[in-house]
């Protein structure tokens, strides 16, 4: 049986702005980055909220915009 999450758990708070968008950009650039390359460019990857913070394209769904919390 092979794990695709192994049993680790790296939750940090979120206080900055700073820090959040550190985040998001790892989040965005993970799928075409390394081992995984899902997609030419991050904004191009249908999974991802990457196009909708760069050029407000909503693919699947509108991510709830963190600028409006």
């Amino acid at each position: 049986m092979h794990k695709v999450f192994k049993n680790s758990f790296d939750a940090k708070a979120i206080f900055s702005e700073r820090f959040l968008l550190q985040k998001l950009q790892y989040i965005h650039n993970n799928p075409v980055s390394g081992k995984w390359n899902l997609a030419e460019d991050y904004t191009l990857y249908e999974h991802s909220s990457a196009s909708f913070y760069e050029d407000g394209t909503i693919q699947h769904f509108k991510p709830k915009n963190f600028g409006d919390l």
